[in-house]
């Protein structure tokens, strides 16, 4: 089954925040492999490596403005053919900072844009696929919705809600031909911290150490293609339900030890594991 083309499966899809890290690396591949793909960024301009590609649509798509948003989605909805045979729901990004200490408009705002705004897509993308009982919705979540980054919680649970949000679906889909995958990455070698680095934190010792723990999970971290491999052998195979795509530790011992250790021993293990201690 590996041997077939992802267009073969789904000619057309749509990927939200497509100008970089993870999403840009999966709509390489689905390009790759035949797809039509319509890509969303804020600023369009952020898109042009992908949109030299004559099978590439950019799309301008801004979270924080749902209403426009689902009017974007639609129209391009609408040039595919009414439906699309695969949406993945990519786009986020992170907040870093003490919960008291920071006003909790921004934290709303994260979760509305990360965890609201995304289900509102995924209604529009998920009907037209019940009715013809054909496609695939994929979130991007994250291994945090299991493993909560220290100092993100608006990050922690919008992903945690988006997980919660795969399960519901899953559950609604289970007797149809319609596939929904939780796509869990760890940590990747993406410009992800870029631009969620609060002012005036590095007197915050604490907060310094988790932040140069951060930096260096990612330096050390696999770069973007292995999470489009994983996401492309999880659509070749029809695969429903949780595919976690990382680094060994975060994707294969964490989630087993999380699990199954009492709650106490991961909050300390967890604590050490991003120098938060």
């Amino acid at each position: 089954m590996h041997s077939r083309r992802l267009g073969e499966l789904c000619p057309t899809a749509f990927v939200t925040g497509a100008s970089g890290g993870l999403g840009q690396a999966f709509c390489e591949i689905l390009l790759d492999e035949g797809v039509c793909v319509w890509g969303t960024a804020r600023d369009p301009q952020r898109l042009q490596a992908l949109t030299s590609h004559p099978s590439f649509t950019g799309i301008t798509l801004n979270l924080d403005a749902p209403a426009e948003a689902i009017t974007a989605f639609r129209a391009a909805q609408s040039e595919a053919g009414g439906h699309f045979d695969l949406v993945i729901q990519n786009a986020g990004y992170g907040l870093f900072g003490r919960f008291t200490q920071i006003e909790p408009e921004r934290w709303t705002r994260q979760i509305s844009d990360m965890l609201l705004s995304t289900l509102a897509l995924s209604h529009a993308a998920l009907a037209p696929m019940l009715a013809r009982d054909r496609g695939t919705l994929v979130h991007v979540s994250s291994i945090a919705s299991e493993l909560p980054i220290p100092f993100m919680a608006g990050y922690n649970v919008a992903k945690a809600g988006l997980s919660a949000l795969s399960e519901s679906i899953l559950a609604e889909t289970r007797r149809t031909n319609v596939a929904m995958i939780d796509f869990r990455p760890g940590d990747y070698r993406t410009s992800f911290n870029q631009g969620m680095r609060p002012d005036g934190h590095t007197s915050d010792t604490q907060l310094a150490r988790v932040w140069h723990r951060l930096e260096a999970n990612l330096a050390a971290a696999p770069t973007p293609a292995q999470a489009a491999h994983d996401l492309r052998n999880a659509l070749l195979r029809r695969h429903r339900g949780i595919v976690r795509s990382g680094g060994f530790f975060q994707t294969r011992l964490a989630p087993v030890f999380t699990a199954f250790a009492p709650a106490s021993l991961v909050r300390a293990l967890s604590a050490r594991y991003f120098n938060a201690t």
